[in-house]
């Protein structure tokens, strides 16, 4: 079969079944079975499918995925994540647009804690939207820095999603992961600055009320930010301190995440056994997911290579003769125009087979490419029609507020990510700075 019906069938096959509604795992499930048994040989080639599908996930580089998650699920679920927030509420007076900045700076904390953008969004929205509605904060104020921070949560270690990429892409997922943070603190510093500057000049979309101001004073103020705040962060650079300067790998960094979580647990004396249940119910659901759909990208970028699909279509952009800065504008925009009607995971399944073997015969430093790759994949996430946290947002808000009104609410942020975007882009060091760090 020539390559150009190769990649049709299997391409072709993935997008109808997604469009009938079959969820992505499964509709790349079944397009894999098409293709073992077209291209492998009939049932040899189911055969052989299984076996790649063990082999897949038999990695011991995808450990970090379900303990990164438990780690975000024990604090979730003992309500360590809220107290937090609460603390951080209570440290900032009268400012403009304080619950807004509230919203940024507890959705940043809880980011570094969970790595989950949908749980980060409907939490914070959740805890938030019904106070800053009563207040009158114009809707960009306020479900826009809920939706644009959950997006923080992909870039910011611990990320499951840059772990699936790292494992996926073949890029060492210890510097993947150290690569989001810098990018990640520069969005949430640009989110803050819109918000203040914002507040400013339009004081009517960010109203200030005597509810700003708790009153409270010195420890009064600061004490519980330095009891609820400071030990969860110092959670997050045990993680990261410990793959940054050389003592532990992703996977062993991720379970000392855990133990802290749960230590923590213990210490702010919150740990119950329904809680503990709770999480790791949540994780072993979360973690299958994910597994499912490892094994199933990886069949698929096999079975692509296998019909010569692969090959063909490489061979086709290689003859254009791009430079490496085009290549990746190339990759960078396919990522944002698919964003629009894809999710993040069938986006990386999709193009991580074509997209790595041109970044290594270009030699693009794929810790960069895979850090540009990520903040692309985040702005998939408020991207209209389809961005998954648009319709996270959707399902908090009253009922009254209508999906037009959350698209305008993002658009600000989505111009700040895309700025984050250029600037890594422009200024690689940005992302591969600090894994240059490691020892």
């Amino acid at each position: 079969m020539d390559w150009p019906l190769a990649l049709g069938l299997m391409l072709g096959s993935l997008f109808f079944f997604m469009a009938v509604g079959m969820p992505v795992v499964f509709a790349f499930l079944a397009v894999n079975l098409i293709g073992a048994w077209v291209f492998l040989g009939g049932e040899m080639g189911l055969g052989q499918w299984v076996r790649n599908t063990n082999s897949s996930l038999i990695s011991f580089s995808l450990t970090p995925i379900p303990l990164f998650v438990l780690m975000g699920e024990v604090l979730f679920h003992t309500g360590l994540a809220f107290r937090a927030i609460d603390a951080i509420e209570k440290a900032i007076s009268r400012v403009p647009g304080k619950l807004s900045i509230v919203s940024i700076l507890g959705g940043t904390t809880f980011a570094t804690l969970s790595g989950s953008s949908i749980a980060n969004t409907a939490m914070m929205g959740g805890m938030m939207m019904p106070e800053m509605m009563r207040r009158g904060y114009h809707p960009t104020m306020s479900m826009g820095p809920i939706m644009a921070v959950g997006g923080i949560a992909m870039l910011i270690p611990p990320s499951a999603l840059a772990v699936m990429m790292g494992s996926l892409a073949g890029i060492s997922i210890e510097r993947l992961l150290i690569g989001g943070i810098l990018p990640g603190i520069l969005m949430a510093i640009g989110f803050l600055g819109y918000v203040v500057i914002r507040s400013i000049m339009r004081p009517q979309d960010a109203p200030v009320s005597e509810q700003d101001d708790s009153g409270l004073k010195g420890w009064q103020k600061w004490g519980p930010f330095c009891k609820n705040v400071l030990p969860l962060l110092g959670i997050f650079i045990a993680v990261v301190g410990s793959m940054l300067i050389g003592w532990a790998s992703p996977t062993e960094s991720a379970a000392i995440g855990v133990l802290a979580s749960v230590l923590a647990t213990f210490i702010y004396r919150v740990f119950t056994l329904s809680a503990l249940w709770k999480s790791l119910i949540e994780t072993a659901k979360v973690s299958v997911v994910i597994l499912f759909i490892l094994a199933a990208s990886t069949t698929f970028a096999q079975l692509l290579s296998f019909s010569g699909a692969s090959t063909g279509f490489l061979s086709v952009i290689r003859s254009l003769d791009l430079s490496p800065a085009m290549l990746i504008l190339c990759m960078l925009l396919i990522l944002l125009i698919m964003g629009m009607v894809l999710d993040q995971i069938s986006m990386m399944m999709i193009t991580l087979p074509f997209f790595m073997p041109l970044a290594l015969a270009a030699n693009i430093d794929t810790v960069w490419l895979g850090v540009m790759m990520l903040i692309a994949l985040e702005i998939g996430l408020l991207t209209p029609p389809f961005g998954l946290l648009l319709i996270v947002m959707q399902s908090v808000v009253p009922p009254a507020i209508r999906l037009p009104q959350i698209y305008r609410a993002a658009v600000p942020f989505i111009t700040i990510e895309l700025v984050v975007l250029a600037a890594v882009f422009f200024i690689p060091v940005i992302a591969v700075g600090l894994p240059n760090l490691i020892k």
